[in-house]
């Protein structure tokens, strides 16, 4: 049977396969940790009070890329090559999506509308981040490897975008609701297409290693296909959506250290 649970068990038993998605996933963490810490370090006067919650954000990233790369040492596996097409981060950067790695390089402080744009960015992406840590958690929260990173991960995500949606509010009321909201819907199309676009090519190499056969990768890529019609439809209205989350001040207090084996 085709399901979510059997399709990442079948990832996480085969070596090669699971040495790539914790390759990915380690990956755009750690790019989300460094661009987390530069914003944080470029925040203008007017924001600063905001600049340890950044940077609470850029930590907890990067913890979760220190727990995949663990998670392939417990297996004697080391990191293997990323393909820039399953670069989720940079593909999005690379479509003007958040701020550019060549902004952040420079030390040059940082506007409102910056973090406008970035919180607006990772509104969109931490959405999407935790759901598919969701899904996770649904299935291999009593994992013997994966349980307790999943755990540790799907809370922090959470709190990430409950964060997002606290800090977008405040600054709609202050004025900024229609630049808001124009940035999360270019966000929020732009982002539905790379996730197609990744998710295409991490199916294509994933079957490649464990050798599925044409008919599953074709049933694969209908379902990747139709998952992105959905969301051009109608679904991308939930990525740009602000409310009053119930966790207030999410990222107010220190990150949480990572678990024993990272």
């Amino acid at each position: 049977m085709l399901s979510a649970r059997n399709l990442f068990q079948e990832i996480l038993d085969n070596d090669e396969s699971f040495r790539l998605f914790c390759s990915i996933a380690a990956g755009g963490e750690s790019q989300g940790g460094w661009e987390n810490g530069r914003i944080a370090a470029l925040a203008p006067w007017s924001q600063r009070a905001l600049a340890p919650k950044i940077a609470r954000h850029g930590a907890d990233e990067d913890k979760h890329g220190r727990i995949f790369h663990a998670l392939l040492k417990r297996r004697g596996l080391r990191p293997a090559e990323v393909p820039h097409e399953t670069d989720y981060t940079m593909l999005l950067e690379k479509h003007g999506i958040g701020l550019s790695h060549e902004q952040l390089k420079r030390d040059e402080q940082l506007t409102e509308l910056d973090i406008i744009t970035y919180l607006a960015h990772s509104r969109v992406t931490e959405q999407r981040a935790s759901e598919q840590m969701e899904l996770l958690l649904r299935h291999f929260a009593d994992h013997p490897d994966l349980g307790r990173a999943v755990k540790m991960i799907s809370q922090d995500e959470d709190n990430h975008l409950a964060y997002c949606h606290e800090e977008l509010l405040r600054f709609a009321r202050s004025g900024h609701g229609r630049t808001i909201q124009r940035i999360l819907r270019e966000c929020a199309l732009t982002e539905i297409r790379v996730y197609r676009d990744v998710s295409l090519a991490v199916m294509y190499h994933m079957g490649r290693i464990l050798g599925w056969p044409r008919t599953k990768a074709a049933v694969l890529a209908a379902g990747i296909l139709g998952v992105y019609a959905y969301e051009r439809l109608a679904g991308w209205r939930r990525m740009v959506s602000l409310e009053l989350p119930e966790r207030r001040d999410p990222l107010g207090g220190p990150a949480t250290p990572a678990p024993e084996y990272a």
